[in-house]
């Protein structure tokens, strides 16, 4: 078996973390030996714009290009015969480049994100998991695939966790988060203006349990905890993106896992617990791209695990070997000697079709 170059590919990448995800992703092209053109996000044109002098600097233009423009870039860039289209970004876009690719039989990756859980049992330790979930949710204002979008929390420690997590998001980033220089801001006006929709609904109808500034002009958004009820909540409709936080209560972990499997699969799924059964019945019993027991997000950090996604989360994957294989075709060879040239394969069979049907059997 031959690694063999998958041949020419786009890489198609998103504004939240522009610079690390283009690498990631061209990286292990390169190492199986391709031709990349990537694209990246014109949501984030200033980071776009020195990638540009850095390939440039670095690769002849028919190794690597990077290629800047919004939506009819891409277009164009999917109407071309590509051996490999790898994606990041949201379900909506990712048909599309699906839709696009299968005009020319070209495989994809495509990494899509989704509302990521966090089970919370009552054996947990709420201190250590306060300090994990809210860095998580915090890291980049949550603007994170892998950010967990929302909590389900046993009964039993959902008031305590709601005081740690408060607590801890205090300690972070001071009485005014939005003066805090460890709080990134909202990627554009548009984003902004779409959570704080979701916030300024939350206020409405008294869920905003911690947190909720938030300042326009500098596309600030506080940390905020909010109580929901119910899944049908529009907090619950789509991927986040964004530092609110859905807390909502349940009575044990096969509801919490009833909650999970009525959604589409996550990309990511994430457990605070330390008993051993119940890690079991979330691997056994649920579906999603990755899993991380008592963290987030550090699963990314591990070259020897693949990531990706399953479902609405996307499909195939990538970091490490995983990487390399993705952007490589597995080519099968065999040899054979001149030697050793057996008569009884070839026809007429004759008298020698019974040998031959035993042979087979």
């Amino acid at each position: 078996v031959v690694r063999m170059p998958a041949g020419p590919t786009v890489v198609i990448t998103p504004w939240n973390a522009p610079f690390m995800l283009s690498t990631w992703k061209c990286s292990p092209a390169l190492a199986a030996g391709n031709t990349v053109i990537l694209k990246p996000s014109e949501m984030t044109p200033a980071v776009s714009a020195v990638m540009a002098e850095v390939i440039a600097s670095l690769f002849p233009t028919n190794e690597v290009a990077l290629f800047e423009g919004s939506l009819p870039t891409s277009q164009a860039l999917l109407d071309l015969p590509f051996d490999h289209i790898f994606f990041t970004g949201g379900e909506r876009v990712g048909r599309l480049v699906m839709a696009a690719a299968a005009q020319h039989l070209t495989p994809v990756t495509l990494e899509l994100g989704g509302k990521s859980p966090a089970v919370v049992l009552n054996d947990a330790d709420l201190t250590v998991t306060s300090r994990r979930l809210v860095w998580g949710k915090c890291l980049n204002a949550g603007q994170t695939c892998i950010a967990p979008d929302y909590l389900l929390v046993q009964r039993g420690v959902a008031a305590p966790l709601i005081q740690k997590l408060g607590e801890r998001i205090g300690a972070c980033f001071g009485a005014d988060p939005l003066a805090s220089p460890d709080l990134a801001s909202i990627v554009n006006a548009g984003q902004f203006a779409r959570l704080q929709q979701l916030l300024q609904g939350a206020q409405q109808r008294g869920q905003v349990l911690f947190g909720g500034q938030s300042d326009a002009a500098r596309r600030r958004m506080a940390p905020t905890l909010i109580r929901v009820e119910r899944l049908d909540d529009p907090l619950m409709a789509e991927e986040l993106f964004g530092p609110l936080l859905p807390v909502l209560e349940v009575d044990d972990l096969p509801q919490a896992m009833a909650w999970i499997n009525g959604r589409p699969k996550p990309l990511a799924l994430y457990l605070f617990s330390t008993s051993a059964d119940a890690q079991r019945q979330l691997l056994e019993g649920t579906s999603s791209g990755g899993v991380c027991v008592n963290d987030v997000v550090m699963q990314v950090s591990v070259p020897e695990l693949p990531f990706g996604g399953v479902g609405n989360s996307g499909m195939g994957t990538y970091h490490g070997e995983a990487g390399f294989l993705t952007f490589s075709h597995r080519r099968s060879v065999l040899r054979r000697p001149f030697q050793l040239d057996v008569p009884l394969r070839y026809p007429p069979y004759g008298q020698r079709l019974p040998l031959i049907r035993q042979l087979l059997r």
